[in-house]
């Protein structure tokens, strides 16, 4: 079984910072990308920022000049510092994992169970 334990989140003003944490465990084989992805009341869940082993990072939105994205270097725990928050950041923040577990024998998306992040004016 693979499991996903975030923590970081919290409250902060705007102007402030953030960091998440994401810790795949369990039955893994290989990890292929990690990233987190956002969900505001009300809206679709968006792809916030991925990374793969080696390096290479997505930002598909546009946090990219003040989020980032990092691997530590066993590749199991994913990072995302949050700079320069402002309310439309508050969101759920959830990680995700795309994970070949020696148990399914086959890729698979695990999701962590979501963090809030809430910016206040």
């Amino acid at each position: 079984q693979v499991q996903l334990v975030e923590s970081g989140g919290g409250s902060v003003q705007t102007g402030g910072s953030l960091r998440l944490s994401c810790q795949a465990t369990g039955s893994i084989l290989s990890i292929y990308a990690m990233g987190w992805y956002r969900q505001a009341p009300g809206n679709q869940r968006e792809l916030v920022a991925s990374i793969i082993p080696g390096g290479d990072t997505n930002y598909p939105g546009s946090v990219s000049d003040r989020f980032t994205v990092s691997m530590d270097s066993a590749g199991n725990t994913v990072y995302l510092q949050m700079n320069s928050l402002n309310p439309e950041d508050t969101a759920v923040y959830y990680c995700y994992a795309d994970i070949n577990s020696w148990r399914s024998g086959r890729i698979s998306t695990y999701w962590g169970p979501g963090t809030q992040v809430t910016v206040s004016s």
